[in-house]
């Protein structure tokens, strides 16, 4: 398998969600033309992206459905445990902790932490709500490499500062700020407060609302003038 580019590892989710759609219907083989329109994507799109993984379908056949599967899984990593913790159990770091699609993507939960006491000592989705302070030993122990940060904004890096240094190499940041880390950890920033005002955009422009006016400015005199 070549090096895959991040545009293509970022449509791989969306490739293996539809392909187990067709699955569950019981559909054997695929076109690039079918599963393309189920993604969104062009089918010579999908067909570059494919290649990378040495797919390729047969000529009036199409891609096996399953086969191709198991190529995405294998490219994603998902035929390999992943271990993780969640940082931040309060609306978003619960609902996250009893989400049970995690498992089906090779995904282990393994530790769920905060600091307010009246949370710690809680079980949320069967685990235990642990102690912030304990955070290093139970991901070092349990050998997480990724971790979910939920936190306050005002924690959220120094809290990433502590899982990198704990040996984690990735992070999914839901803080309402951007986190640093250094070379060799992966992070991936999610604000949903932005996707949405970007999908009201959009909306916007669909309904064909007129641009917001563009506020004259007076021209500033020159003081050498």
């Amino acid at each position: 398998m070549r090096a895959l580019p991040p545009t293509t590892v970022a449509r791989l989710p969306g490739y293996l969600r539809s392909l187990g759609g067709l699955a569950s219907e019981g559909v054997l083989t695929t076109s690039s033309e079918q599963l393309a329109e189920l993604v969104g994507a062009s089918p010579a799109q999908l067909r570059k992206d494919l290649s990378y993984l040495g797919a390729g379908g047969r000529r009036g056949v199409g891609y096996e459905v399953d086969h191709l599967r198991k190529q995405i899984a294998q490219a994603l990593g998902m035929t390999e445990e992943r271990r993780f913790v969640i940082i931040g159990i309060g609306n978003l770091g619960h609902a996250l902790a009893t989400y049970t699609g995690f498992s089906d993507r090779g995904f282990v939960l393994v530790g769920l932490f905060d600091a307010d006491p009246e949370v710690i000592g809680t079980t949320v989705g069967g685990h235990a709500v642990q102690d912030v302070a304990h955070l290093e030993d139970v991901v070092t122990a349990a050998d997480a490499s990724i971790a979910v940060v939920a936190t306050p904004a005002s924690v959220a890096q120094a809290t990433t500062d502590r899982l990198v240094a704990a040996g984690v190499t990735g992070v999914l940041n839901f803080a309402a700020r951007t986190v640093r880390v250094p070379d060799g950890v992966d992070v991936r920033e999610v604000d949903l407060g932005s996707e949405l005002q970007i999908l009201g955009f959009h909306a916007r422009q669909r309904a064909g609302a007129p641009a917001a006016p563009v506020e004259s400015v007076e021209p500033v005199p020159d003081p050498t003038a």
